[in-house]
């Protein structure tokens, strides 16, 4: 019997279904009965920042969370029912110790020379996030060696994540502390609340969701996501040795088209099975 249990979802395309694939009917609905149990403990983990985590909240309907990973993992705020947004600052002491004596603005000085790095809007940075818009067809690997050459000469250990703004039609750059990530403050949010392996489910559909869909972290991947991620994510899970802790929801769970929240309840049935009755689905203990 599930006694405790931590849900972490992205949001974009995960729980919210902004995608180009269908929503299956009151998937979200369910969704919110399951987290709204008092052994579920709910923590959004999204590269938005806070503003757009609120309007996403108020636009889509979504449950309040307990949690919110935010800023592509940079941030962690306690949040509940209060809609408190403390910021745990315990999170940010740690990952500045990659940065060491270095500010935001020390790193942007490094870059400041590289024509084809614009910076994004201030609402989009932070003390521990420095981001760019970057052509489409800019080198990639040229661009990350050179800045991974100029931070490692000023002694800072940081990871580039790469995206793509699809609807604008223009790349992204994030440049975080080497710890700063989903899987990272994940792991920290579970160490802090004493949650383990076998209560934490974790879900996504992008790349930015790898770290995590391929660690020991039970994981979910929506059947909304790409097929180069799905590719991935089975690869890289199974030479990690943990494909056992990656579900690929496929739909046809009650239904549904494991799409997006129908694909989270799938994966979590999948591997708490008592939650069922949560959704509103069966009874305690019957199997998906």
């Amino acid at each position: 019997m599930t006694e405790r249990l931590l849900i972490c979802t992205d949001l974009d395309r995960t729980l919210i279904p902004n995608g180009p694939q269908s929503e299956s009917p009151a998937a979200r609905e369910r969704f919110t009965a399951l987290v709204g149990h008092p052994e579920v403990t709910l923590a959004y983990v999204s590269g938005r920042h806070r503003a757009l985590v609120e309007r996403a909240i108020v636009n889509y309907r979504l449950p309040l969370p307990d949690f919110v990973i935010g800023d592509v993992g940079t941030t962690i705020y306690r949040v509940g029912p209060e809609q408190l947004w403390q910021k745990q600052t315990a999170w940010e002491d740690e990952i500045a110790k990659d940065w060491g004596d270095k500010s935001h603005a020390d790193l942007k000085a490094l870059s400041r020379d590289i024509p084809s790095l614009r910076p994004q809007e201030r609402t989009k940075q932070n003390d521990y996030k420095l981001s760019y818009y970057v052509a489409m067809h800019s080198d990639r690997n040229a661009l990350s060696a050179m800045i991974g050459a100029r931070l490692k000469a000023s002694g800072i250990t940081a990871r580039l994540i790469w995206s793509v703004d699809e609807p604008a039609g223009i790349g992204l750059l994030d440049i975080l502390p080497e710890r700063a990530s989903k899987y990272h403050a994940v792991e920290a949010l579970m160490h802090w609340h004493d949650f383990d392996y076998t209560s934490t489910v974790f879900c996504g559909d992008s790349g930015n969701d790898i770290e995590v869909l391929i660690s020991p972290i039970p994981s979910v991947l929506v059947a909304n996501s790409q097929a180069h991620v799905y590719e991935l994510a089975i690869k890289l899970a199974n030479e990690n040795g943990h494909a056992d802790q990656l579900y690929i929801a496929r739909g046809g769970f009650h239904g549904m088209n494991g799409n997006y929240a129908a694909g989270i309840l799938e994966g979590v049935a999948h591997y708490h099975p008592d939650t069922l009755a949560w959704m509103g689905f069966a009874e305690p203990g019957q199997r998906v």
